[in-house]
Order: C-alpha cells, then sequence, then structure tokens
C-alpha cells in the first residue's frame, strides 16, 4: 500500500512538473508576443511623430503663405487707391490750371489799374512827405517835454519813498515803545502791586540813572534769586514726612521678608539640587546595570553601557550610549545598523521600565528592522516583562504575533467595509 500510494504521488509530481513546463513555456510565447507588441508601438509612435512634425511644417509653410497673400492684397488695395488719389489729383490740377489763366488776367488788369493808382500816390508821397518832416520837429519838442516830465516823476517817487521809509520807522519805534510801556506797566503789578500811573504821579519815587541804577537792578536781581531758590512754602510736609516715614517702615519690612524668603529659597533650591544629583547618581547606576544586563540578554552577548558626556558637571552633561556588539568592537550606538540601533533601544527602555515599571507600554513596528533571531529574543523579553506591565505591541510580523496572548486587528471582507477581529491564544492553558 505504501508503494502504491508513492507510485501515486510520483504520477502526480510528474503531471505537475508537465504543467510546470508547459506554463513555463506559455510564459516565454507571452513575453515574446509582449515584446513584439513593444516594439510595434515604438514604431507607431515614431510614424505618429514624424506625421505631427510633417503636419506642423506644414501649417507653418500654409501661415507664411496665407500671410504672404494677405500683404500682396494689401498692397494691391494701396496702389488702387493711389491710383484714384493721383486721378483725382490730376483733375484738382486741371481745375487749378483753368483757375490760375483766369487769375493771370484779371491780375493783368488790375496792374493797369495800380499803375493809374501808382502814379496819383507818388504825388500823395511828396506832399506827406513834407508833412512828415514837420511832425518829426514837433515830435522832437514833445519827447524833450516827455524827458522833463518823466524826470520830474521820478524824483517824486524818490521823495514818496524816503517819506514811507520814515513813516515805517516811526510806527516800529512807535509800536516798540507801547510794547515796552505795556510790559513796564505788567512789571509794575506783577512786582510792586501798584499801577504805573500811579507810580509815574509819585512824587517821593527817586529817579535813577547809570551806574546807581545799575546796582540796584543787580540786587534786586540777587534777591529775587534768593526768593526763588527758596522755593514755595509746603503746608504740609510734616504730614507728608509722617506718611513716607510710615511708607518707609513698612517697605523696610517687607524688604526684609523678601530677603529672608529669597534665603530660604536659596536653601532650598540647594538641598533640592543635591537630592536630584543623588536620585540622578542612583537611576543612572540602576538603569545602566540593567541595560547592561539587558544589552547581554538581546543580542546574546556583548557589552553595552551608558556614560556621561560631562561628569564634572551632571545636571548639564548629556548621555552616550556604548555598545558592542558579539563580534564587533566598542562604538557609539548612532553608528551601528537599523537593527541593532532598535534592539539598543529596546534595552534602553526596558532597563528604564525596570527600574521605574509602567502598568502600560505601547510598542510600534519596534521589530520591524529585527531578523528571526532577534524577534525571538525580542518576545521572549517582552513576555518575561508582561508580568509587570501589560504590552500593545503593534506589529507585522507573524512571530511576535504568535507570541501574543490576545490579536487584534482590522480585516475588509467586504470592499469599504472595515471590521475588527479579535483573536485569543492559549486559552485552554489559561
Amino acid at each position: 500500500r505504501v508503494l502504491a500510494l508513492r507510485t501515486e504521488k510520483e504520477t502526480e509530481l510528474a503531471g505537475l512538473r508537465e504543467k510546470l513546463t508547459a506554463s513555463e513555456t506559455l510564459r516565454e510565447q507571452r513575453e515574446m508576443e509582449s515584446a513584439n507588441h513593444t516594439e510595434t508601438m515604438t514604431h507607431l509612435r515614431g510614424a505618429r511623430d514624424a506625421a505631427m512634425q510633417s503636419t506642423s511644417e506644414a501649417s507653418v509653410a500654409l501661415a507664411g503663405l496665407e500671410e504672404r497673400l494677405r500683404g500682396a492684397q494689401g498692397t494691391l488695395e494701396r496702389m488702387e487707391s493711389m491710383v484714384a488719389e493721383v486721378s483725382q489729383r490730376v483733375a484738382t490740377l486741371e481745375s487749378q490750371l483753368a483757375s490760375a489763366h483766369a487769375e493771370k488776367e484779371q491780375r493783368t488788369r488790375e496792374n493797369v489799374e495800380l499803375s493809374e493808382r501808382l502814379a496819383t500816390l507818388t504825388a500823395e508821397q511828396s506832399s506827406a512827405t513834407a508833412r512828415a518832416e514837420a511832425l518829426q520837429v514837433e515830435s522832437s519838442q514833445l519827447r524833450q517835454h516827455l524827458a522833463e516830465l518823466d524826470q520830474q516823476l521820478q524824483d517824486g517817487r524818490k521823495l514818496l519813498d524816503t517819506v514811507r521809509e520814515r513813516r515805517s520807522e516811526l510806527a516800529a519805534t512807535l509800536a516798540r515803545l507801547q510794547s515796552d510801556m505795556q510790559h513796564l506797566g505788567e512789571t509794575c503789578l506783577n512786582e510792586l502791586n501798584q499801577p504805573a500811573d500811579e507810580l509815574r504821579g509819585d512824587a517821593s519815587i527817586v529817579l535813577m540813572e547809570g551806574e546807581a541804577l545799575t546796582l540796584e537792578d543787580e540786587a534786586v536781581r540777587q534777591m529775587r534769586a534768593r526768593l526763588e531758590a527758596m522755593g514755595p512754602v509746603n503746608m504740609m510736609a510734616l504730614e507728608e514726612y509722617k506718611e513716607i516715614a510710615e511708607r518707609h517702615a513698612v517697605l523696610e519690612t517687607q524688604r526684609k521678608d523678601l530677603l529672608e524668603a529669597i534665603e530660604n529659597t536659596q536653601k532650598t533650591i540647594a538641598e533640592i539640587e543635591i537630592l536630584s544629583k543623588q536620585l540622578f547618581e542612583e537611576a543612572f547606576h540602576k538603569i545602566n546595570e540593567n541595560f547592561q544586563f539587558t544589552f547581554r540578554k538581546l543580542f546574546g552577548g556583548g557589552q553595552g553601557f551608558m556614560r556621561l558626556t560631562d561628569e564634572a558637571d551632571q545636571s548639564e552633561s548629556g548621555i552616550d550610549l556604548v555598545a558592542s556588539p558579539p563580534g564587533k568592537k566598542m562604538q557609539n550606538a548612532l553608528l551601528l545598523s537599523g537593527g541593532e540601533k532598535a534592539m539598543v533601544a529596546l534595552a534602553l527602555l526596558v532597563g528604564i521600565f525596570q527600574y521605574k515599571p509602567s502598568p502600560f507600554c505601547l510598542l510600534d513596528e519596534v521589530d520591524a528592522p529585527l531578523d528571526e533571531a532577534n524577534v525571538g529574543r525580542f518576545t521572549e523579553l517582552v513576555r518575561e516583562m508582561s508580568h509587570k506591565t501589560q504590552f500593545i505591541v503593534i506589529t507585522h510580523n507573524k512571530r511576535t504575533m504568535n507570541a501574543s496572548p490576545v490579536l487584534y486587528g482590522v480585516t475588509m471582507q467586504e470592499q469599504g467595509v472595515s471590521k475588527l477581529v479579535t483573536v485569543k491564544f492559549g486559552e485552554t492553558a489559561a
């Protein structure tokens, strides 16, 4: 029976091989036909491009001919217009020539009349010349008299300008004196509290001149300057001083409170910095230990650790990840491949979770750059940590899906309709 079953399977295998051979032959024929079709399409495209080029050239030539035709038609129209215009001008010139002959005869008759009139005018010119000489003499006398009148007019205008200038000077002097008188009156009222008219009528006032007036004026200026320097008398100065003193006391109290608050704040900051430094050192060393352990577990060996970029100033220092997978030298994690970077990042994440566990953790396509062996280590690590943390893993890797107890997926059984599918694994074992 086993032998018969084997023979049957071999027969089926031979049939399948024959079908595969036929399929390969058919595929080669289809490829040859596709190549022929492609070549034919190329020739057709070339013919189409040549036809389009010929059509374009013919269109250009036709456009040129049409343009030349339009130019010839325009030239013909212009020539016809010029012929009509010349004919019209010839008719006009013939008409003008006839008019010129008639006008010439008229001018001849007029010339005869003008000759007769010229003789008459010559006689009149002789008498007019004698009269013009008499008028010339009379005109010379009138010009001389007019020059004398013009000189008198200029002298009168100069005198009028002088009088006007003098009047303007006197008006300006009067305005200045009136302004000075008004200013003196206001000064008397402001400084002496008496009108200027009363002071002028007071016989007891002694008028000073020269040096005495200068000395008295200087003394008055000094006294006025001292009086102005004293300033106005503030009657509320004592009450204002009391208010300012009370305000100063309040501000002084507030200043002391602020100084004490600043001192307490600085002490608190110093304590917080010390505590932060201690907590950071504790967390750094613990996470570094967890990272080294997880690194060796994920890579199956090797060495990985964290180090500070500036150990002297930990508050401003950065952190470097140094990794050495099995078979590679020690180097910065940024120089590793994509899968190795993912493994290093996962080891760091696990180290942080081991130091500070979280109830939930969401991983999005972290296994995408990993190969099968690393995916196995990744799933094993997630399974170990799932006792304390619930992991939600977004993945397309089948091995990661197999390691999950619950699988959620989205399918589209009908076009345009999405459906959520839930699958639970290992319910019997659970």
